[in-house]
């Protein structure tokens, strides 16, 4: 299961995954981002907030997962990375070739500082 919390006042998301993510999870992240989107043009940020990297249910899940970040990743300004998962830590390294956002990673507990940073603070860009 995928937590999903939507900072309406910064036009920021933040995700926990709580388990193997699922199809289900990125139809619930369309249902919150989607009309945000729609009213605002973008989101400023989104967090993925993960101890270490869950998973996938199933190749639906997978498939899903890749969907909205094709769908969706030219309306994102940035996304933060808090983990310290070795693979979350390299993904950003890769995805930085196949999406727009500027992405960042962060050591896990680090939350409010990757959230500062997706909110524009130039003091907390690296």
């Amino acid at each position: 299961m995928l937590q999903i919390d939507l900072l309406q006042d910064e036009g920021i998301v933040t995700l926990a995954p709580h388990g193997p993510l699922e199809k289900a999870d990125f139809e619930r992240l369309s249902e919150v981002v989607d009309p945000y989107i729609a009213a605002k043009g973008s989101l400023k940020g989104l967090m993925v907030d993960a101890a270490s990297f869950p998973g996938w249910e199933s190749i639906g899940a997978l498939l899903s997962h890749l969907e909205f970040v094709i769908g969706h990743h030219r309306k994102v300004e940035r996304v933060a990375i808090v983990s310290d998962s070795e693979l979350l830590k390299f993904a950003p390294h890769v995805a930085r070739h196949i999406v727009a956002a500027e992405i960042q990673q962060f050591p896990a507990k680090e939350n409010a500082r990757a959230l500062a940073w997706l909110k524009g603070n130039a003091a907390q860009d690296r």
